[in-house]
């Protein structure tokens, strides 16, 4: 698998609770992208993340991060400008809020010449997220460009919509997306972000959300063979080549609930690089998904493939 985006540092205050009585941060790294590299590397699948970060101490952590967990990297260093960072923080117990510090950064300098097209030509799938158009002229470039290259080698090329309010406006987000949308073969979306893509006036506007099925059969009608509406709790929805499955999420106890989504799709596009059905695919992106919000951090509980049995247990202690 080949993937590019950005890459950031994570401050994560250790305690619960307003951030100005924070006694202590962790610091570690995040990045939709690379996170989906982990989670597909960790089920056994090779992947290459690319992307710019600083020549800076945060860089540095990002690369030794991703290299430790055997993810090829490619395009690192961006030395006229620092590596992104983003803020997790949760006020009460329930709710996490995200604010980003990426303005001017170094994956904001991404461009079509970081591209290796000998790399993304003889990839199993290529997969890109609605973050890096966002970023700027370049990286939306770049991801024009990667999905070009792609497409003339007969590359798979899977996109997940992953919108940002900080980024963009509905408005600004809706036409791009939609227009990237109908170039891939593998979609994932959020229920409020296929009512995006669909075209709904209030953006996402809870309110405007249709049925699951209905934004299937919506984005489905734009190109992509195989749509998946990620449902978080609810579990998910999925039109792959005309075959309609559901299926529930596992029960577990939520730790922290970001980088569920991330750690869905790499799970399902492990499976599909690996020559998985359909079934299989969303069972270990279900799987992958319980596993990732049951730890504190994007993508440190990522399963290892002979781990994914563990949900199943019903015992407190293995021996």
């Amino acid at each position: 698998m080949v993937t590019l985006g950005e890459t950031m540092g994570l401050l994560n205050p250790t305690d619960i609770g307003p951030l100005h009585h924070a006694p202590a941060f962790r610091m570690t790294v995040a990045g939709s992208e690379s996170n989906v590299a982990i989670a597909a590397r960790r089920l056994g699948v090779p992947a290459t993340w690319i992307g710019k970060v600083g020549a800076d101490d945060v860089g540095d952590l990002i690369e030794r991060e991703l290299r430790a967990e055997e993810v090829h990297t490619l395009g690192l260093r961006a030395p006229e400008a620092p590596t992104g960072l983003m803020l997790k923080t949760r006020r009460i117990g329930r709710l996490t809020s995200v604010t980003y510090y990426r303005a001017g950064s170094a994956g904001a300098q991404l461009n079509v010449n970081d591209l290796d097209e000998n790399l993304i030509s003889v990839a199993s799938v290529l997969h890109l997220t609605g973050i890096t158009p966002a970023l700027g002229p370049g990286p939306a470039a770049a991801v024009r460009a990667a999905i070009d290259i792609a497409r003339a080698h007969g590359v798979p090329v899977s996109f997940d919509v992953n919108y940002r309010t900080g980024l963009w406006t509905p408005a600004e987000a809706g036409p791009v997306l939609r227009e990237l949308a109908k170039q891939v073969d593998v979609l994932f979306a959020s229920e409020h972000e296929a009512a995006l893509l669909a075209g709904a006036t209030t953006g996402i506007d809870p309110g405007a959300v249709a049925k699951p099925d209905d934004l299937v059969r919506q984005l489905a009608a734009l190109g992509p063979s195989q749509v998946v509406i990620k449902r978080g709790a609810r579990g998910c929805v999925a039109l792959v080549k005309d075959v309609w499955h559901r299926v529930a999420a596992l029960q577990v106890q939520p730790v922290d609930p970001v980088g569920a989504g991330d750690a869905f799709v790499g799970g399902y596009l492990a499976e599909l690089v690996s020559g998985s059905d359909p079934a299989a695919r969303l069972a270990t992106a279900t799987a992958a998904g319980a596993f990732a919000v049951t730890v504190s951090g994007d993508w440190e509980g990522l399963p290892h493939r002979h781990e994914l049995a563990l949900l199943a247990s019903t015992d407190d202690v293995v021996r």
